[in-house]
């Protein structure tokens, strides 16, 4: 009697993303096992408890491989030891470059140094994320930011072409290497109520329209310095305050074309001086690289907590910023529109962001 036995030999590299998913969350291979155990896969898969601990440190092991090639992921693509679908590495690359809100939230604007590394042990109690996690988090941070610091180009087109990111992932990146280079100020008590997106939206714009790409697409680092020339033309802007005329005539137009459209109109009018010389004079402070850090403290103080404080609600922000901004235009004895709107257009995008009324 003859039996016929058919016989399937493979090398495809298995990935099982629950266990990558506690590889990255920083668990070690007993605390793994046992939450494995909790989510009840002896019972669905009828595996003893033997068989659990093999297959997870198996995972753990190739993991672990793994990991020097994910620090530089064209390398994942191009070599041959591990037989992996290329959606899979997609997969790989994309969830090891992800990252917690709460300890992005902690470290953005910092300097991507040892110093702030130290502090990971305090992040790490404090966020609920574990240590091995946080410094994944924190080295993933630093290397993109030492690859593309002083690249030409796109500082997203960069991030995706070196580290094979989405595009959403690649322009939460380029935010983080922004506010690193600028050292922009995130901690203070009165940003705590903003997220990491709110940060990384204003990063855009600033990116778009502050830096020295902004003007010139061949220069290095073109998207991370902000264009200090720009910085120093924005002292021109202090006519607009300075000049009693122009500050008069510039509230008479506003309040002319906002009356009865306003529910807020009467503290508008009241407070109009005062909120201009808030946005004017943070421009004519950008030219001080601690000015320039304390942006995001500077537009809450000046313009968020006055707007908060009489409940203006977010339409009359955006009705106020619109029109405080356009009718610039109308105003004869003003020589510097393209700066103005080159400085307004952003602040604008921002301060509406950063308002949650």
């Amino acid at each position: 009697m003859t039996s016929e036995l058919d016989i399937f030999v493979g090398n495809t590299t298995l990935i099982d993303e629950d266990v990558y998913r506690l590889w990255l969350d920083g668990y070690s291979v007993s605390d793994a096992v046992a939450l494995r155990v909790r989510s009840g896969i002896l019972e669905q898969t009828g595996a003893t408890a033997a068989v659990l601990q093999s297959d997870t440190m198996d995972h753990y092991r190739t993991f672990h491989m793994l990991e020097r090639l994910l620090h530089a992921p064209p390398k994942l693509l191009h070599q041959l030891i591990f037989q992996i679908p290329p959606s899979r590495q997609a997969l790989l690359i994309e969830r090891y470059y992800a990252f917690d809100e709460a300890f992005v939230r902690e470290v953005l604007g910092k300097k991507l140094s040892k110093g702030t590394k130290k502090d990971l042990d305090d992040i790490s109690t404090k966020t609920g994320i574990t240590l091995k996690s946080c410094r994944r988090q924190f080295d993933n941070f630093k290397r993109v930011f030492k690859v593309v610091e002083e690249m030409r180009g796109s500082l997203v087109d960069n991030i995706q072409q070196h580290f094979l990111l989405s595009d959403r992932l690649s322009r939460d990146y380029a935010a983080i290497v922004f506010f690193a280079n600028n050292r922009f100020e995130t901690g203070k008590k009165k940003l705590q109520y903003l997220s990491f997106g709110d940060f990384a939206f204003c990063a855009e714009l600033m990116i778009q329209n502050w830096t020295l790409g902004a003007v010139d697409s061949q220069v290095d680092d073109m998207d991370v310095d902000l264009d200090k020339e720009f910085l120093q033309d924005l002292k021109e802007l202090k006519v607009l305050v300075a000049d009693k005329d122009l500050l008069d005539l510039h509230k008479s137009l506003v309040c002319t074309t906002l009356r009865g459209k306003l529910s807020v109109f009467s503290e508008m009018e009241a407070n109009f001086k005062n909120l201009s010389r808030g946005l004017v004079n943070v421009a004519a402070k950008l030219t001080h690289n601690k000015d320039v850090r304390d942006l995001f403290v500077d537009l809450v103080e000046k313009f968020v907590e006055p707007c908060r404080s009489d409940h203006w609600p977010l339409n009359d922000v955006r009705l106020f910023l619109n029109q405080y901004s356009a009718s610039v235009h109308s105003l004869d004895g003003f020589r510097h529109q393209a700066l103005w709107d080159r400085y307004m257009g952003t602040l604008r995008g921002c301060l509406l962001r950063l308002y949650h009324d």
